[in-house]
């Protein structure tokens, strides 16, 4: 049996993909196992099937709501092509069988930090036994936390909400998290210079310092995927129009030149295009502009008027947004617009994980705003814990 020594960190980024490979169903009529390939259809796809037994209280907790939103589903043993089966109260012990191969597939023990890390670690190797596919339960994501006092900060967490930790303590508005990929590094507005400007923040050291305070706005960075740029939104020439520079803010060059308010920049998977939220004839839209500058192109996204805040998944091949149409909506589309938007769920600010198919995005009742993650393509969705005030504007680190 393979040990793992898990080794506790203040702030642990793993960079993960993964897609479920295969999902299976009862007959009706018999006792056979059907086993139902899962294509990714987007909202209808069927889950893969396991049952859990052994583990309890925590581990089971983290174990089941690390699956659900990576597309499994738990079920009686009887009726699960996966069995999981483990024990342990301090170190965890677990096995996977297949029941449809009749065999052992995965095998493993863990010791050292705590039990909630040991069963994302176990988590994590599932689905990479079933789906050859990394899993996502050792990522981190960023939130604003709007306090009841007003002003918010910016946080980070466990991808389910546990461990958060306050990363800015300035009592001002803050907004817009993001990431730089493979880092522990953010960026963020904040209003701390009593002007909204966009702050790098290296988390493993505190250090921090401004990259973009000119006139006006400065908003909504985004990083590209190997780090050496920030798309951002600035008004310096006028009307908020979409801007890049190296990661240190340095070397501004101009993207576009609307007189309408441009917003949400992201970045494609291959750094080679940015996407945001325009205004073309007067109408919201969606489009894309080469990362080195060229002509925009709209990015067509029929049935879901009012597209904004885009988020590209890893793998290149889809497109989260925001659609508002008297409600707030999460859509999903094909990133070349082969495909019309899909309304995956009621919900606003999605922000993919490593795995290309989990979306974290905040949801909103009333007045009050917390997050949950959602399989995209089962439509399994879990709240994850909060922190007292309104959560909202997540970023998934990758």
């Amino acid at each position: 049996m393979k040990t793992h020594r898990i080794t506790f960190l203040k702030i642990c980024l793993f960079t993960m993909l993964g897609l479920a490979g295969a999902a299976l169903c009862r007959g009706q009529d018999s006792g056979v196992i059907k086993v139902v390939k899962n294509y990714d259809v987007l909202g209808n796809s069927p889950p893969i099937l396991v049952s859990l037994e052994g583990l309890t209280g925590e581990a089971a907790e983290v174990l089941k709501f690390d699956l659900y939103v990576q597309g499994f589903s738990f079920v009686a043993p009887d009726a699960a092509q996966y069995q999981i089966t483990g024990s342990g109260t301090e170190n965890i012990e677990g096995r996977v069988t297949d029941r449809v191969s009749k065999r052992m597939i995965l095998t493993r023990s863990y010791n050292g930090g705590s039990l909630r890390r040991q069963a994302h670690a176990f988590a994590d190797e599932i689905v990479q036994a079933i789906t050859q596919r990394k899993g996502i339960g050792l990522t981190k994501v960023a939130f604003k936390v709007q306090k009841p006092s007003g002003n918010g900060e910016i946080y980070v967490a466990d991808f389910d909400g546990h461990n958060p930790q306050e990363v800015t303590h300035d009592n001002t508005i803050v907004a817009a998290p993001a990431w730089a990929p493979g880092r522990l590094v953010i960026y963020y507005d904040s209003y701390k210079l009593n002007n909204p400007d966009v702050w790098y923040h290296n988390l493993s050291t505190g250090q921090r310092r401004v990259i973009a305070h000119y006139s006006g706005s400065n908003i909504s960075p985004a990083v590209s995927p190997d780090g050496s740029k920030v798309a951002m939104i600035l008004s310096k020439s006028g009307s908020p129009n979409l801007w890049i520079s190296d990661a240190d803010g340095s070397n501004l060059k101009q993207l576009s030149r609307s007189a309408e308010d441009e917003s949400s920049p992201c970045w494609s998977p291959d750094g080679r295009w940015i996407c945001f939220a325009t205004k073309i004839a007067e109408r919201r839209v969606l489009a894309k502009v080469p990362a080195d500058g060229g002509p925009i192109q709209r990015i067509p996204t029929a049935g879901a008027p009012n597209p904004t805040e885009p988020d590209w998944s890893p793998d290149g091949k889809w497109i989260a947004f925001t659609s508002q149409a008297g409600d707030f909506n999460i859509c999903v589309m094909p990133a070349d617009g082969s495909q019309p938007p899909t309304v995956i769920t009621a919900g606003e600010d999605p922000s993919w994980s490593p795995n290309s198919r989990t979306l974290i995005f905040t949801h909103r009742n009333g007045w009050h705003y917390s997050l949950s993650v959602l399989d995209v393509f089962t439509k399994q969705v879990k709240d994850i814990a909060r922190v007292s005030g309104n959560d909202s504007q997540p970023a998934w680190a990758r």
